[in-house]
């Protein structure tokens, strides 16, 4: 969703009645004045250069930059009188960087989970699978490569790595118990050796 800036002269842009009056208590659809947010609106080039600087990333700061005018939309009603819609939306863009790395180092953390109780069980299937998991799972080797490594067709790497996946979900499952259904969220075997 971009938020376009409204043509002059078309009140219902500023999200008025639509049947073309101002709205009753002069605020649009959002909880926001319609000077309010045409001045969001205006500054979003600000606003995407103050993220861009913090995630080093302009796709990522556009999709916080989405989220944050959606947010900012839907929360419009606790914008104060006496404070400033762009201080108010600077914070509300901090918020959004702040909950975005949280969120991403609990998914790091879950990946970590996971990725520490895969790789102790790859040990445990029959060599020829772990041999397949490790070096094209783990390591990024092709299949192409693998089967050439190996001395076997591609489409037999392809079977063999098909079979070591099916047997470490197996694993997964015996070890991991119910965690393993859920895709390890809250996983309780992390500090359990395996088998």
């Amino acid at each position: 969703m971009t938020l376009a800036t409204p043509e002059p002269g078309d009140d219902r842009a500023c999200g008025d009645d639509p049947q073309g009056g101002p709205s009753p208590s002069g605020l649009s659809s959002t909880g926001l004045a319609p000077a309010v947010l045409a001045a969001l609106v205006a500054n979003r080039a600000r606003f995407l250069a103050f993220l861009e600087r913090r995630v080093g990333r302009r796709d990522v700061a556009e999709e916080i930059l989405q989220d944050a005018f959606v947010r900012g939309l839907a929360r419009g009603r606790t914008l104060r009188e006496d404070e400033s819609a762009i201080a108010w939306f600077y914070r509300l863009l901090r918020n959004a960087i702040v909950d975005r790395a949280r969120a991403a180092a609990a998914e790091q953390e879950l990946l970590d989970t996971i990725c520490a109780c895969v790789t102790g069980l790859v040990d445990t299937l029959r060599p020829e699978y772990a041999a397949a998991i490790r070096r094209v799972e783990l390591d990024g080797e092709s299949l192409l490569a693998f089967a050439a490594a190996t001395g076997i067709t591609r489409g037999n790497a392809a079977v063999r790595l098909f079979r070591a996946r099916q047997a470490l979900r197996r694993r997964v499952e015996e070890s991991c118990g119910p965690c393993a259904a859920h895709g390890g969220w809250q996983c309780e075997c992390r500090s359990e050796p395996h088998d």
